[in-house]
């Protein structure tokens, strides 16, 4: 059941399991059609000549109620048939799209070759999935995120990420693109109308700053009159899932609650730490509470704690 009914105007920034958690729990809280998803496409890329959206499909998959339970990316009960003919073939699977997983990205690659942008492809996808929940990616422009490490100089994300298992030391990350990358139809129109913004507890350099690199996305939420909220993807120095504090200790970056805190900086009025972090010196203002996100029922508990944090900025 629908929660904070005097909200109508969320906006979310997501990318990767994390962030498609805490989206699931707001969509939850939220009621039908009060919140849009800004989600993340510098992962996006071409495999066997299919556009695959990793982490709008995360997020995509998630919100539809199929995906993987363990996992969080992919689809439940999914099957590899395809993936064990390639094998058969002698080609190398380490990219795992299921068979279920498969029939999203031939759908967006069809529609995409039509001259549809990916956001009104992605739009297609959600409706066809019953999905109420508006979910835009970043850009419909090509932005991709490149990390260049010590061991294999410059990596596709996918390469790095998927193939490598983030293990490569990172040097640097490039956001390809962000230079004339604008942003997706509707995307500056739901920052402008939103009541809030929340950034989800994703990766800050791999799934938050791709959408940040947007220019026009990060100046319209500089120039906001509204809550800007982050949820920490740390607690007490280590990532809730992923390479988000090696990256940042990679980078020279402070990989804690602070470090979250720098990175974002003024983008951010609030950052939301886990009760571990409650003593952690940081200049925004934080709220704390347990952010861990084991469960359904720690996603809507979660979800609706920050849309109660969101009401009282407003009170």
């Amino acid at each position: 059941m629908a929660l904070n009914g005097d909200l109508k105007r969320i906006v979310a920034l997501a990318g990767g399991v994390g962030g498609a958690k805490l989206i699931d729990g707001l969509a939850r809280c939220l009621p039908a059609g009060a919140l849009t998803v800004i989600g993340n496409t510098g992962d996006d890329f071409r495999h066997y000549g299919l556009h695959v959206s990793p982490d709008l499909d995360t997020v995509m998959y998630t919100l539809a109620g199929i995906a993987h339970p363990i996992n969080g990316w992919g689809i439940a009960e999914d099957t590899r048939h395809m993936l064990g003919m390639l094998a058969r073939y002698g080609e190398e699977t380490w990219f795992g799209l299921g068979d279920r997983d498969l029939a999203t990205n031939v759908l967006r690659t069809h529609w995409l070759a039509q001259g549809l942008p990916l956001s009104a492809v992605t739009a297609r996808l959600c409706q066809r999935l019953g999905i109420a929940t508006r979910l835009l990616p970043m850009t419909d422009d090509p932005l991709a995120t490149v990390v260049y490490t010590l061991e294999h100089g410059k990596l596709a994300f996918q390469e790095y990420f998927v193939r490598h298992r983030w293990q490569p030391t990172v040097q640097r990350l490039v956001y390809e693109g962000a230079e004339t990358a604008q942003p997706a139809a509707g995307v500056l129109e739901a920052l402008e109308a939103a009541e809030a913004i929340i950034i989800c507890p994703s990766n800050p350099l791999l799934s938050v700053e791709p959408i940040l690199q947007v220019r026009a996305i990060r100046e319209a939420i500089k120039a906001r009159r509204v809550p800007c909220l982050a949820v920490s993807p740390i607690i007490e120095g280590a990532a809730l899932k992923g390479p988000t504090v090696k990256i940042m200790r990679e980078l020279g970056l402070r990989a804690d609650v602070a470090g979250v805190a720098d990175y974002y900086g003024d983008l951010i009025d609030v950052l939301v730490v886990d009760e571990a972090d409650r003593e952690v010196d940081i200049p925004q203002r934080r709220f704390v509470t347990n952010i861990r996100m084991m469960t359904s029922t720690d996603r809507g508990r979660l979800a609706e704690q920050v849309l109660r944090l969101i009401g009282d900025l407003h009170s």
